[in-house]
């Protein structure tokens, strides 16, 4: 559909690409999703932040990734980093001041003590 300009309106599909396999890595993210591993928190961040449509094509994508290494590399194997791989990669420092922040910005004076 083209709009009074000439360019083209409506979906954001570009109209390339392979849509059976398109359809297969679709449903493959939506069962990594509902597991407790990297992929399926990796779904809940994308999704809480955009949507759950754009996390499945997220998922999608990762997918694509992993699978075109095992396939391109036959040394290569794929080890789960784990559903609290993000916990771990935040720096503490850096999700302490975070936390301040967002409190602060809510009203309220922060003052911090170590714990016993």
């Amino acid at each position: 559909m083209k709009g009074s300009t000439g360019t083209k309106k409506g979906k954001n599909s570009t109209g390339h690409g392979n849509r059976y396999l398109a359809r297969v890595l679709g449903e493959a993210a939506v069962g990594a999703a509902r597991t407790g591993r990297f992929l399926g928190e990796r779904y809940r961040r994308i999704a809480r932040r955009r949507g759950k449509k754009k996390a499945i094509v997220a998922v999608d994508r990762s997918l694509l990734v992993i699978i075109w290494h095992l396939l391109s590399d036959p040394d290569t194997r794929n080890t789960d980093l784990g559903s609290d791989h993000y916990d771990h990669r935040i720096n503490p420092e850096r999700r302490k001041r975070a936390h301040i922040h967002q409190l602060e910005a809510l009203g309220y004076k922060v003052t911090l003590e170590p714990a016993a």
